[in-house]
């Protein structure tokens, strides 16, 4: 597992529940520009359109190669999650009011972008300094 990049901030910011691995649909260039360690996880989020979850404002630099002339690196990403754990999501975002954070971006031992997130509660400003 290659670990591309990682919200230091999402545990801080969260007291996070329960975390969850979800697949990204990118492109070829996207692809080579993360094996090359130039993505940004810091200020993303996760929010959901038309039955699907999307990462959004997530930062992956343009690749040097790439023949792509109107490339947005801060494009919205769907997560590949099935339809039981998008379900379940969405059921604790808008029953519990809990928040979807993006932690972790890396590479599986297969070779395939991955994206872990977690659930979780915004804390308090009394509960960071506790942290």
């Amino acid at each position: 597992m290659k670990i591309i990049a990682a919200n230091s901030r999402a545990n801080y910011d969260y007291s996070i529940d329960q975390k969850i691995e979800a697949g990204l649909v990118l492109t070829g260039p996207e692809v080579k520009s993360l094996r090359v360690n130039t993505g940004s996880i810091r200020g993303s989020f996760i929010n959901e359109k038309n039955g699907e979850l999307w990462l959004s404002n997530c930062y992956i630099k343009k690749y040097n190669n790439a023949k792509d002339q109107n490339y947005d690196p801060n494009r919205d990403r769907k997560l590949l999650i099935t339809k039981k754990q998008f379900n379940k999501i969405i059921g604790a975002t808008k029953n519990t009011g809990l928040s979807i954070i993006p932690i972790t971006l890396y590479f599986s031992d297969k070779g395939f972008a991955k994206l872990t997130f977690g659930l979780g509660k915004g804390k308090k400003k009394f509960d960071k300094r506790q942290t």
